[in-house]
């Protein structure tokens, strides 16, 4: 049963996304800040899921393949809903999802050769990024917390744009790698 806790994690994150799409098809304060915390709860199982597979060795062919889906549909389903708010500059989510379908692409074509693309620390930044800025963009309104109120749509936004840029630079850092592969594997010079 241990050995499939992370697994669990990861399809629990997924479980996780239909109810912040229902949350945010009643855009409120507290719907919103409902969504939040959900995401917020389903973007650390991210984090868990891959520190139990790797610190007991419970790593699986399926958490490999199954892990970078969940994230992709958390992240591609809030940030299409958050378009629909208006929350979001479709250009931006245009932007990311498409990076997530060309890596995807990439890391299936070189699953056949002896070495593939592996998850890069860079990746790993952008997806914490994406998460980051998710947050506050689904709590969007302001809130005052003591004598501070603070406005998370403006924080969701400042983070949205640095989860952008290392969106497009971990982009390109696939490219460059799948390029170097393919001219080994193919015994190019």
């Amino acid at each position: 049963m241990k050995r499939h806790l992370p697994n669990f994690l990861t399809l629990g994150r997924m479980m996780l996304v239909p109810p912040i799409v229902i949350l945010l098809f009643f855009p409120g304060r507290y719907t919103s800040a409902i969504a939040a915390c959900i995401f917020l709860v389903a973007s650390l199982t991210d984090f868990f899921d891959g520190l139990l597979a790797r610190r007991f060795r419970y790593e699986s062919s399926f958490g490999r393949f199954l892990d970078p889906i969940a994230d992709k549909v958390l992240v591609t389903s809030a940030l299409i809903m958050l378009i629909s708010l208006g929350r979001v500059p479709a250009w931006i989510v245009m932007l990311i999802i498409t990076r997530e379908v060309a890596v995807s692409a990439l890391r299936a074509i070189t699953r056949g050769w002896e070495t593939t693309l592996k998850p890069s620390p860079l990746g790993k930044l952008k997806t914490v990024f994406q998460f980051a800025a998710i947050v506050p963009l689904i709590a969007h309104y302001q809130y005052k917390i003591g004598m501070v109120s603070i406005d998370f749509h403006l924080i969701g936004m400042v983070l949205i744009y640095v989860a952008l840029a290392l969106t497009l630079w971990s982009g390109l850092d696939y490219f460059i790698r799948f390029y170097r592969e393919y001219q080994i594997t193919e015994g190019i010079e």
